[in-house]
Formats: C-alpha cells, sequence, structure tokens
C-alpha cells in the first residue's frame, strides 16, 4: 500500500467519523489506523438527575434512600459499623439463635454478629454498652467497612 492510499483512507475516516480502521490485503499486509478525536469536550462525572416523571422508579428509590439517611441521623444513640467488607449473619449457623435481637443489652464484648471475608468468619463486638433499638442490615446480607449494623441506646 502507497502512502497516497494510506492518506486518502485517513481522509476519508475523518469525513465518515470513523475512529478505528483496520485493513487486510490478501499478501499478508495489514494495516491498522486509529484517530484520536481532540476536538471533543473532556468528560465531567457528575452525578446524574433523572426527572420524577420520567424515571418515577429511579426518583422514588433516590428519594427514599436520602429520607432513610436524614431518619438515621436523628435517631438517638449510636451505631456499631462493620469493620470490614463482607457478609454479615446474625447467628454463627442457620440452626442457631441470633446473637443479639432488639432490646437485649450489650456490652463492650458483646458479640453481635458474624462477617464472612474470603471464607473466614470474624466476630463483631459491640464495642459499647447500651440496648439494641434497631438491625439495620438482614442476615447475610454483603456490608461495606463502615456500614451502619445496629442502633444502639
Amino acid at each position: 500500500m502507497e502512502l497516497k492510499q494510506v492518506k486518502e483512507l485517513m481522509a476519508a475516516m475523518e469525513k465518515a467519523g470513523i475512529k478505528r480502521l483496520r485493513v487486510k490485503e490478501t499478501d499478508g499486509y495489514e494495516l491498522e489506523l486509529e484517530r484520536k478525536d481532540e476536538t471533543a469536550p473532556p468528560v465531567h462525572l457528575a452525578p446524574a438527575y433523572h426527572h420524577p416523571e420520567t424515571h418515577p422508579e429511579i426518583h422514588s428509590r433516590f428519594h427514599a434512600r436520602a429520607e432513610d439517611r436524614a431518619e438515621e441521623k436523628k435517631a438517638p444513640g449510636n451505631f456499631i459499623t462493620a469493620p470490614l467488607v463482607g457478609t454479615m449473619y446474625h447467628a454463627a449457623s442457620p440452626e442457631d439463635a441470633n446473637f443479639v435481637k432488639v432490646g437485649d443489652r450489650v456490652d463492650e464484648n458483646t458479640i453481635v454478629c458474624i462477617i464472612e471475608a474470603m471464607k473466614v468468619m470474624n466476630e463483631v463486638k459491640a464495642g459499647m454498652s447500651g440496648t439494641i433499638a434497631e438491625i439495620l442490615i438482614d442476615n447475610a446480607h454483603p456490608v461495606e467497612f463502615g456500614t451502619k449494623l445496629f442502633r444502639v441506646v
């Protein structure tokens, strides 16, 4: 392939808006052209806004979470949070009783749940004294570091 043909291909790519082109000839010759679009504006990641009339399911889920967070802030007490990423379990096994339930008194060393991470069961202790007022995460639910697990008053 001659330089003139390559330049013609490049011009045709630009005119057609093609970003990448690969040409294979029968004699085994292969040419790959890629064009960078330097005129494109930079991409800025920002939260998407979905109008409630066009996307009611997204709107309602977003506002429900925001309302939950507002209620969480208003609720009295302290929170026991996840010390690691994993799956939270309320009991040592499905046949066993839960470590704690709403209304139970706990102290710093009371085991309140287990978080499984990489097939290792990690006991989570309350780390505070008080009464379990609310269990915030369902059994066998994934949690992240810092996820609020229990509210203690």
